[in-house]
């Protein structure tokens, strides 16, 4: 099957578990913790259900793989990795910061990366060898050189509580003290693609799922950014850490995470 149809199937999904979470935007949540800070709501399970009808729809043999579901087999050879929504936190204190994240990969390879944020409407979009987009439009990461001249984006794990934060903690000082700025979005998914379009130079985080960062990886090395872990090898999406640059300043965010006492 082609790209286009793969592509073309993935964002109608998006939007249509776009509409759902804006209907559940401004109403009263059932919100449950899967952990201390962990959050789902009613939304998640109906963006997910939706999506994964879309999918089937027209993929019936297709596999996937979805947060609040699990995994569902399929062929062997075509998965999709879905996201319902990312920043459940934010979508549950109402701030508009949150994406469907929809993936396809194909004998474990990246070749098609969708996000989409229903408050704004802004659709991220890459097709393997094909560039990446926002509404349609190519985008390509910033030209910035150095971390000082940088804004950077990160993420704390939801093991925070359980774990000593020490390492993140650490990680955070050193690029704050060497960016010009860090911001906390609180959607790895919209992280990414901030990278992809420009608005950040670097992206890092820890412990993250790989419906976290499977679109958004995608979309970032389409638009010329690069992707790996703290050490600069490249990156999997079961990997434990990830790296997300304009690929300019990468090996300086690498001297940053990557040293002795952070290991």
């Amino acid at each position: 099957m082609d790209l286009a149809t793969i592509k073309r199937i993935g964002i109608r999904a998006a939007y249509r578990a776009g509409r759902i979470l804006i209907d559940h935007f401004d109403k009263p949540l059932d919100v449950r913790k899967k952990g201390a800070i962990d959050l789902v709501t009613q939304a998640d399970l109906a963006s997910e259900k939706q999506i994964v009808a879309t999918i089937n729809e027209v993929f019936p043999g297709h596999g996937i793989l979805a947060e609040e579901s699990g995994a569902a087999r399929g062929n062997g050879h075509d998965l999709w990795i879905i996201d319902p929504l990312d920043g459940t936190t934010n979508f549950a204190h109402r701030l508009p910061i949150f994406a469907v994240s929809i993936a396809y990969f194909r004998d474990d390879a990246p070749l098609v990366g969708i996000v989409f944020n229903p408050a704004n409407g802004e659709l991220f979009t890459a097709v393997h060898g094909e560039g990446a987009h926002l509404n349609g439009a190519p985008i390509g990461v910033s030209v910035t050189e150095r971390v000082g001249d940088s804004l950077l984006v990160t993420g704390f794990p939801y093991t925070i509580r359980d774990t000593p934060p020490d390492k993140p903690v650490a990680r955070f000082t050193r690029c704050l003290k060497a960016a010009q700025g860090v911001r906390r979005l609180g959607s790895a998914a919209l992280d990414l693609c901030y990278v992809a379009c420009g608005r950040f130079e670097g992206f890092w985080e820890e412990n993250l799922k790989p419906w976290d960062t499977a679109a958004g990886m995608l979309i970032v090395q389409e638009a010329g950014g690069k992707v790996t872990d703290y050490k600069d090898r490249r990156f999997h999406i079961d990997d434990m850490q990830i790296l997300a640059t304009n690929a300019r300043i990468h090996r300086e965010m690498v001297q940053l995470l990557d040293l002795e006492d952070c290991v």
